[in-house]
């Protein structure tokens, strides 16, 4: 199966220009199947959403918030969120660290870029420096705490793209230097 059909999300039932009844096929000048109104003949792509995020860092410590909603309800994770329309990923993560922590922070280089095309998702998270170690979490947040790496709760965080940049920020900061680390999440 080749890698761009894996998710079919076929989200559109009908036309948003004209309302006429939607359906999936190859447009004449296109190479896969895309929502097509039957009306109008409006083509419509369905595209990956962005997440966007933050390692906080204090001294030693990484910044966690437990998640307050689901998925993953109670879990550990790194403050992300969905990227809005009319912001930067470096602003959208930036928003995502004071809603859910309640940060006060300085943005720095992006450390992961993590495609998770299961659910239709590129996850992108950036350093940070922690300017307070107090924190104002916001109503997705059930608690923001620091961690040393030895104390990181493993096996409670919410999502395998939060495991994996960790860990590429604590192997990065062992060696040195930080780099930019892109890869595909099964």
């Amino acid at each position: 199966m080749a890698p761009h059909s894996m998710l079919i999300p076929r989200s559109f039932k009908h036309c948003k220009a004209c309302g006429a009844e939607v359906r999936y096929s190859v447009p004449a000048d296109d190479n896969r199947e895309r929502a097509t109104c039957t009306a109008c003949h409006t083509v419509f792509y369905e595209n990956p959403l962005n997440v966007v995020g933050t390692v906080p860092v204090w001294g030693e410590r990484v910044l966690l918030c437990r998640r307050n909603i689901e998925p993953r309800f109670g879990f550990w994770t790194l403050p992300a969120g969905f990227m809005e329309l009319g912001e930067t990923v470096a602003q959208g993560a930036a928003r995502e660290t004071v809603e859910e922590a309640g940060a006060q922070f300085e943005l720095e280089g992006l450390l992961s870029v993590l495609s998770v095309m299961r659910v239709g998702q590129v996850h992108l998270y950036f350093r940070a420096r922690l300017l307070s170690d107090v924190f104002a979490p916001g109503p997705e947040t059930i608690e923001a705490r620091l961690f040393s790496e030895d104390e990181i709760p493993w096996d409670d965080l919410a999502f395998r793209t939060v495991r994996d940049t960790l860990r590429y920020f604590f192997a990065d900061r062992r060696a040195g230097q930080f780099g930019v680390h892109c890869a595909d999440i099964a």
